[in-house]
């Protein structure tokens, strides 16, 4: 047996160096551990660590005392109260009366995931079609929520206001950004000016785009007033109704995060083989063929990766609804984030602490789902 077996045998301690072995070589051994140890310890220090503590706050009524916080273990209380409790129109909306079209439309939805389900019950392990049970109750729900207020005519709460920041929003700015990108990878003039200009959005921090967009979005004094003026729009106050000021909020946000997109974007289209594309053109391929069976599949992985990470991002909105309308006009604007923001204001740390671990459970199914049915099943479909 070599020296360096006898050093890897697990009755050896590592406290120090093995017989006529020397500090240096014992360091060199375990130099692995020492290089990963601060790290770890931060991760457990500055993550892990509070995470776990958080649980406690979420499950706790918590107070101020003299003496520091006081804990009282209330269960799932917290969380009772946004979906059954007195702040359940403030979560989800007002949800005690649905029309026949948000009923209809809740049906469908229900039907379409149970029958996809049972199509997946002989294809699928037990370790997926948990999953899948899981991803098929968060759609059912969100479908009931958004038949039983979206689809009847009722108030919606922040969960339906940070679902259409995330889909309907990352929906636009994924199109425009791409549609961006793909024309600054044409071999057009000035197309290196317009590569800087579609990219200063995203060198400006999230409390300048607050203010700024809520300058420029002031219909009495704002850069557009005289464009508002001559449409005869000049006394109408977008941030006292609810629709108006949810559209402005997800325009705001989109110039903020178009760059990022387009960036991504461009840099995925200029790494397509041109040889390819020359080749489609000799062929007599039109542009849209040529985009849809060349370039598409080519640019799909980072496609997708960037949407993903941008429904991330947009699940965390806080800034600007926070700066703009103070999540107004009532809590219209207000997303998950801004929420929990406010209840931990006003000392409920406990009620803050449920509804973060409530968007926390949102955004995990919502992009895990994202991931494996529509990202992989999009991979699949190219690759085969």
């Amino acid at each position: 047996m070599s020296r360096a077996d006898t050093m890897d045998q697990p009755g050896l301690s590592p406290a120090g160096p093995s017989p006529g072995e020397t500090w240096a070589e014992w360091f060199d051994r375990h130099s692995r551990t020492f290089f990963i140890a601060p790290a770890v310890i931060l991760i457990l220090i500055f993550a892990i660590f509070p995470t776990f503590y958080s649980i406690v706050f979420a499950l706790s009524r918590v107070r101020f005392t003299g003496n520091g916080l006081q804990f009282r273990f209330v269960g799932l209380q917290n969380f009772g109260k946004q979906f059954f409790g007195n702040d359940q129109v403030h979560f989800l909306g007002k949800v005690d009366q649905i029309s026949t079209f948000g009923l209809t439309f809740f049906v469908a939805v229900s039907a379409a995931v149970l029958w996809w389900l049972f199509r997946s019950v002989k294809k699928t392990t037990w370790v997926g079609m948990l999953g899948r049970l899981i991803s098929a109750a968060m759609a059912i729900f969100i479908a009931w929520i958004a038949g039983a207020t979206l689809l009847s005519g009722n108030t919606i709460g922040t969960l339906m206001t940070t679902l259409f920041y995330v889909f309907v929003g990352c929906a636009l700015q994924f199109v425009i950004g791409t549609a961006l990108a793909f024309l600054c990878s044409q071999p057009i003039s000035g197309k290196n000016f317009f590569r800087v200009v579609f990219f200063i959005p995203l060198m400006i921090t999230p409390l300048g785009v607050g203010y700024a967009m809520k300058m420029v979005a002031d219909i009495t004094k704002g850069p557009f007033e005289p464009i508002f003026r001559v449409f005869g729009i000049e006394n109408w106050v977008w941030s006292a109704d609810p629709w108006a000021a949810r559209f402005v909020m997800m325009i705001c946000d989109s110039w903020q995060w178009i760059p990022f997109i387009f960036i991504c974007m461009l840099a995925a289209l200029e790494n397509v083989p041109r040889d390819h594309v020359e080749a489609a053109q000799v062929d007599g391929a039109s542009s849209v063929q040529i985009f849809r069976d060349i370039t598409w599949p080519q640019i799909l992985p980072v496609a997708v990766t960037v949407l993903l990470i941008r429904m991330i991002e947009a699940f965390k909105i806080v800034d600007l609804p926070n700066i703009m309308t103070g999540g107004g006009p009532g809590s219209s604007t207000e997303s998950m984030t801004l929420h929990s923001v406010y209840v931990w204001r006003a000392n409920d740390i406990g009620t803050s602490a449920a509804i973060a671990y409530l968007l926390l459970i949102l955004t995990v199914v919502v992009c895990a789902s994202f991931f494996n049915y529509v990202v992989l099943g999009q991979l699949r479909r190219v690759q085969a």
